[in-house]
């Protein structure tokens, strides 16, 4: 299914940028967009806090800020070469701290949620502050994305977060002594590797979340994206969001984005009541964990636009978030509300509280050990006569991109997608049975 899934995806292949990223602190007093770095610079919890500016020779340009070692902004190009702000998000420090959003934010020390709170571990009960229907979401009411970062500047292209969490933080066991480093690559990507490390037995699940909009003007929604998922199981969830243990096949179902498909398209079929219980899409995706990390996991792709993005990680599931609670109530950037639906999620990560289901990956860390997370959002474009072919579906069987001077797409060849549902569980991969294997 994995071949499947990038045959498929061949049809919105991405015709990459290659020009230098510079990642430096920022310097104008004004950013490409429109951010101003005053508006960043005060302190809080006794920590200094500021404004950060990646830019590279192209005009690309992402801001970071500590609190929450948030992406503030990403200006990425559209086919026409004109930039646009990607991300959701506050136009001042005021609006992160006013407004109890995750935007941008690096989350911790659990993403995801756990069942009440609850865990045992090496024989011990703990009891997490909860934040969400009786669970613990997103490490509970005061997690990572609400703590002040150390910020340290390694290169030009890199940038080291920090931060330590003292024993008993929010419940969790153990100071965990927590970093990652963004890193802007020469192929328009954001690699994000996590590091951490622990004085006592805990448990530990590193993400980011960034609301992606890649029309670049969030008063569209982001049902017209297309999205592809390498993923052939999901975590089903009950009404309060919590995953209700199974590892369910997308075939099928209005979960299955094997094939590129609009995120809009079947978001409202509430008669299938994952749909329902997530008022859309809040749901885990499990990878295949034969997978190569070489290989993207998601693929989201503008059709207004022409802006594409990729994501890799070297985690077994993705959260897949499509700003169902957005609700009119926050004005972000420019003055613009941020109605339902305007943002995606894609939050690489261990599945929902896997601390209490033994038979799924672990996300135990013990003292001695390092936990390593590794996500990467890579951005592109297409061109016009790409972008043509992929709507008319007038695909070629030998080309294999979408480049300046290609007037088609590599043809869906996938066997999967082409038969019924009974035909795809019969000829179901390796990867299939193995996930299969687990319920």
């Amino acid at each position: 299914m994995r071949n499947t899934f990038f045959k498929a995806a061949g049809l919105f292949a991405v015709a990459a940028l290659s020009l230098p990223l510079l990642f430096t602190a920022c310097q104008p007093s004004t950013t490409k967009s429109g951010l101003k770095a005053a508006d960043f610079q005060v302190e809080i919890d006794g920590k200094q806090n500021d404004l950060y500016v990646l830019t590279n020779k192209n005009g690309m340009e992402v801001c970071m800020t500590n609190y929450g070692a948030r992406i503030v902004s990403i200006m990425v190009p559209d086919k026409d070469g004109v930039y646009a702000d990607v991300v959701l998000g506050f136009d001042s420090i005021g609006g992160y701290l006013n407004n109890k959003t995750d935007f941008g934010a690096f989350i911790g020390r659990y993403g995801n949620r756990i069942n009440q709170g609850r865990f045992t571990l090496d024989g011990v009960d703990y009891q997490l502050e909860t934040n969400n229907f009786g669970h613990s979401l997103h490490g509970g009411p005061k997690g990572f994305q609400y703590r002040m970062f150390d910020v340290k500047q390694i290169d030009k292209q890199t940038l080291e977060v920090s931060y330590v969490s003292a024993d008993g933080e929010m419940g969790f066991p153990g100071t965990l002594t927590s970093k990652a480093v963004y890193t802007l690559t020469d192929d328009n990507a954001i690699d994000i590797k996590y590091e951490a490390t622990t004085d006592k037995p805990t448990i530990i699940n590193l993400t980011n979340h960034s609301y992606f909009n890649l029309t670049g003007n969030p008063e569209n929604d982001v049902m017209g994206h297309v999205l592809a998922i390498a993923a052939d199981y999901y975590t089903p969830v009950d009404p309060t969001f919590m995953t209700t243990g199974e590892i369910a096949p997308v075939c099928g179902t209005p979960m299955d984005f094997r094939k590129p498909t609009l995120i809009g398209a079947r978001i409202d079929q509430y008669s299938f009541d994952q749909l329902k219980n997530g008022n859309g899409y809040d749901h885990n995706w499990v990878f295949c964990p034969e997978r190569a990390d070489s290989l993207p996991v998601c693929f989201v792709f503008d059709t207004l636009s022409g802006r594409t993005m990729e994501v890799y990680t070297n985690e077994p599931g993705v959260q897949v978030y499509s700003g169902n609670f957005l609700d009119g109530t926050v004005t972000g950037k420019k003055g613009i509300v941020y109605k339902q639906r305007v943002g995606l999620c894609l939050e690489t990560q261990h599945y929902p509280d896997s601390p209490n289901k033994a038979d799924w990956p672990s996300v135990v860390l013990r003292p001695g050990e390092t936990y390593k997370s590794h996500c990467v959002y890579k951005f592109g474009v297409m061109t016009d006569d790409c972008l043509k072919a992929c709507k008319e579906k007038k695909c070629c069987e030998d080309s294999t991109a979408c480049t300046d001077d290609s007037t088609c797409c590599k043809k869906d060849c996938g066997d999967c997608t082409k038969k019924d549902c009974g035909d795809c569980k019969e000829k179901s991969t390796p990867c299939c049975k193995d996930a299969a294997a687990k319920n």
